[in-house]
């Protein structure tokens, strides 16, 4: 419901090759049923790397964790819905590190997420010299993720100047808290003069948390969208956790940044099933609504999988991610003289490269 108006793992399906008519808009909630098992197997993979990431950290190959278990419902049909490319006239990603799910499905290869958290020469994202979660793809327009909290709203801004006589939009998605930093502000403001619009999609999944601080006090606001009423832009609160509503929520909001040329700020409302990051114990959280058992009880009354197929399903991803796993840690770590490589535009930078 609205609340307010694959490169993979040997073995492991590709998901690419959407049917044309399932971008093509429409208000209907429910999804066909083959988008609807796509969706629900990405959401499974997704889910199922972010386990084998944290027990990685737990089992010493890794320094630090942060992801998005959780958010599947929200992240990956972002990721399918995306006009991916490199270039101005393609849509530009502003994420944060809770968007695996996103990059999965776009195409991303889950093995490489394993590289990253394990800080291998061979992660394609930074060369083993980033968090885990810190994705950045080139030739997908995805611009890097920063620690620092939320400045990605403001970067996101650059590009959306590019953008105003161009065929594609900016995407910008950050969480609840991060929204009371200047950078959200800042965003809002120049995305929105009057006669100078920015084409941008302004997201917040709102997972009701800050790092261990609750929403609930934190903000005068009663829904984080209404704050782009101020200025004048079309905004939306939904239900993330529904990846049918999602579909549609995302859907419209691009339609519209697409046409109008203009931002629009879309909530989403989340979970946190793992806690803020391995610094609160990654421990699941039982309070919290399961998007994926949800999506999965959803599918089964439809009769489009049985328990017993998605439980082998989910089996089979484990096995396959504990497998890549053992080779990602016998993968040689980044060179001490490499440190440098790729900080500044040097005989190192090549243009496209991933």
């Amino acid at each position: 419901m609205t609340i307010t108006g694959a490169s993979s793992v040997s073995g492991v399906s590709s998901v690419s090759g959407l049917p044309a008519e399932a971008k093509s808009g429409g208000a209907a909630q429910q999804l066909a049923p083959e988008v609807a098992l796509k969706v629900h197997e990405l959401m499974l993979k997704a889910r199922v790397l972010e386990e084998r990431l944290i027990t990685m950290y737990k089992q010493g190959d890794g320094y630090f964790w942060i992801g998005g278990p959780g958010e599947e419902a929200f992240n990956v049909p972002l990721g399918l819905l995306v006009d991916k490319g490199q270039g101005v006239d393609h849509d530009y990603l502003h994420l944060h590190y809770r968007s695996s799910g996103t990059l999965l499905a776009m195409g991303a290869d889950p093995v490489d997420s394993l590289r990253q958290m394990k800080n291998t020469a061979s992660d394609p994202y930074s060369r083993g010299r980033n968090f885990a979660g810190h994705y950045s793809w080139r030739k997908w327009n995805v611009a890097p993720v920063s620690s620092p909290i939320e400045v990605q709203y403001s970067i996101a801004i650059g590009t959306g100047y590019a953008q105003r006589q161009a065929k594609g939009v900016t995407i910008v998605q950050g969480g609840d808290a991060g929204t009371a930093e200047g950078d959200f502000a800042t965003c809002l403001v120049w995305s929105s003069r009057k006669g100078a619009e920015l084409p941008m999609l302004i997201i917040v999944t709102n997972n009701k948390y800050g790092i261990s601080t609750p929403y609930d006090g934190q903000h005068g606001e009663t829904r984080i969208s209404d704050r782009g009423k101020a200025f004048g832009m079309e905004t939306a609160t939904i239900d993330g956790n529904d990846p049918e509503v999602a579909w549609a929520a995302i859907k419209k909001g691009l339609d519209y940044v697409r046409t109008e040329r203009k931002p629009y700020l879309l909530e989403a409302m989340v979970s946190r099933l793992h806690g803020h990051s391995s610094a609160s114990g990654a421990n699941y959280v039982k309070e919290e609504v399961d998007c994926v058992a949800k999506f999965e009880q959803k599918l089964e009354e439809r009769k489009l999988l049985t328990r017993a197929q998605m439980d082998e399903m989910r089996a089979r991803f484990t096995q396959e991610l504990l497998e890549a796993s053992k080779r990602v840690r016998e993968e040689p770590q980044p060179k001490p003289e490499t440190i440098w490589d790729y900080v500044f535009a040097d005989k190192n930078y090549v243009a496209g490269e991933k």
